[in-house]
């Protein structure tokens, strides 16, 4: 009962808020405008920097590789310790922020993530360096929540908000392709380990910013840690993203694979059941019933799928087909990053105040099927300026016009000791879809290049000719599958956004829904 009431005087007192500032109050407006945009500058910046350092590492991978003496069997657990730790604690983070107040683990969060960024950084074993990613991944679990709710109290206003969620959107979107141009610089001109020391000087900035702009009500005390619901949530979505990640050099048909994926089902499965009885649910089901931030979170899952999978066929054919270094491979992304970043904050931004959010996700989802498609034509003597930029730049609008209307819709009116663990959910949909689709599309393309170059290698003398045309081809097939699941994404926004244009007021009925008190 006392969460009840705690949310409807929220509630009442934001109603209070907006009716108070309808007048003209312009001497009290602006400090207040430019506290709330400092304050998006920290969230942004550590949202940033927990994005791409899912890729960062990627292009430096290679350099770790030789000076760590990892295995090649052994080498993905750079990149897979992160986003399994990432994507299996989320649940967990958000909930906690909830519990405990967003601008505390907003703060411990930036802490912990910088710790783990330097003593990667100062690896000296390949083992120390799994950890230090696996604790990176940890720590960006309970950061990511609490920058995503935080931005969803701090802006209310329909309009801010959608200029807010714009930045936050291009971000969430470009930071992978940041990652691979700021990894591609550092490795090139300073040292790979830089790609995790660069963490260190970025927190702390963000914790000071954290401490002197940033605002949070007190964590709800009272309630209590769903323990059953954290290891069963946890649990499933370690399980599935580990199963997803070891079909990559196992092959789908293994049986450890086999193994994690069905016990990972049956454990969400379990999961779904006790959320039904827990008397304080780690993800209160009523997030998940409503129908537009369901579909936007299977919009965000497809989405992520198809574009994680782009970025990794992307670098390969650049560097090993093209022959460019990791620096023009990083710099070569730079119009994706951009088209995002104008998809998000020049046009979405600007419309989502005034249509229904479907409208600018479906074309979103079909432009970066359409670029994908462009993509399916790669041979291996194709140009980057006629070929390949044509494309990134389709996927970057569409990216940016899908992005930014996913988080603002998921976030919008959900009671306020739910923030943290919806923020969560979308977070989770987004690493989640990323470990499919890199599993996945990598797995498909693997495939059809060994099929290809078995039909069509005669004799060792075809190998230099017919190897890189195998290669090309099996990425080809694999992007069809990314522009399926793109369509399959625009589809989903289509039928399940229902939600109108958030014109005049910001949406709060249903916030306290009658099932918690």
């Amino acid at each position: 009962m006392s969460i009840t009431r705690k949310g409807e005087s929220s509630v009442v007192h934001r109603h209070h808020t907006r009716h108070h500032h309808t007048g003209h109050q312009p001497r009290h407006a602006r400090p207040s405008d430019a506290h709330r945009w400092w304050a998006l500058v920290v969230i942004a910046i550590a949202q940033l920097m927990v994005v791409l350092d899912a890729t960062i590492v990627q292009i430096a991978l290679p350099s770790a590789q030789r000076d760590l003496h990892m295995s090649d069997a052994n080498r993905q657990w750079v990149i897979t310790a992160y986003s399994l730790a990432f994507g299996g604690l989320l649940l967990l983070g958000g909930r906690v922020a909830d519990l405990v107040g967003r601008k505390r683990t907003f703060v411990i969060g930036l802490a912990g993530f910088a710790a783990a960024s330097a003593f990667g950084g100062a690896a000296t074993s390949s083992g120390m360096l799994f950890g230090a990613r696996a604790l990176q991944g940890a720590f960006a679990a309970v950061l990511a929540p609490s920058a995503l709710s935080l931005l969803t109290t701090t802006f209310t206003d329909p309009r801010e908000r959608g200029k807010a969620f714009g930045i936050y959107g291009a971000l969430a979107g470009s930071g992978s392709a940041i990652g691979f141009l700021l990894g591609g610089l550092l490795t090139e001109y300073l040292d790979w380990r830089w790609c995790l020391y660069v963490n260190v000087p970025i927190a702390v900035f963000a914790v000071l910013g954290a401490f002197a702009l940033l605002r949070d009500r007190p964590g709800h005390a009272g309630a209590r840690l769903d323990v059953p619901g954290v290891l069963l949530g946890c649990g499933g979505l370690v399980a599935v993203v580990y199963g997803f990640s070891e079909a990559q050099p196992r092959g789908w048909t293994d049986p450890l694979v086999l193994a994690l994926l069905a016990a990972g089902a049956a454990v969400l499965a379990a999961f779904v059941w006790w959320q039904t009885r827990a008397p304080v649910p780690l993800l209160p089901l009523r997030i998940l019933r409503e129908r537009t931030r369901a579909g936007c979170l299977l919009t965000m899952l497809l989405a992520v799928i198809g574009m994680f999978g782009l970025f990794l066929f992307m670098t390969y054919y650049l560097q090993e087909i093209l022959g460019y270094s990791p620096l023009r491979t990083g710099l070569a992304f730079l119009p994706l990053t951009a088209a995002i970043i104008v998809g998000s904050t020049q046009i979405s931004a600007r419309l989502l105040h005034h249509v229904a959010p479907r409208a600018l996700m479906v074309p979103g989802m079909l432009l970066a099927a359409g670029g994908m498609l462009l993509l399916t034509r790669l041979t291996v003597a194709s140009q980057y300026t006629t070929e390949v930029l044509p494309a990134l730049l389709l996927m970057g609008l569409g990216m940016g016009l899908t992005f930014m209307p996913v988080f603002a819709t998921a976030t919008t009116g959900v009671a306020p000791q739910d923030a943290g663990v919806t923020s969560a959910t979308v977070n989770t949909a987004q690493q989640v879809g990323g470990s499919i689709g890199t599993a996945l599309l990598n797995t498909v393309a693997i495939s059809s290049s060994t099929a290809y170059i078995t039909a069509r290698l005669r004799s060792p003398a075809d190998r230099a000719r017919v190897v890189p045309q195998g290669i090309v081809h099996g990425y080809t097939v694999a992007i069809w599958w990314a522009a399926a699941v793109m369509l399959l994404a625009g589809l989903v926004a289509g039928l399940m956004v229902t939600a109108r244009a958030p014109k005049h007021t910001v949406p709060a009925e249903g916030a306290v829904p009658e099932s918690v008190a």
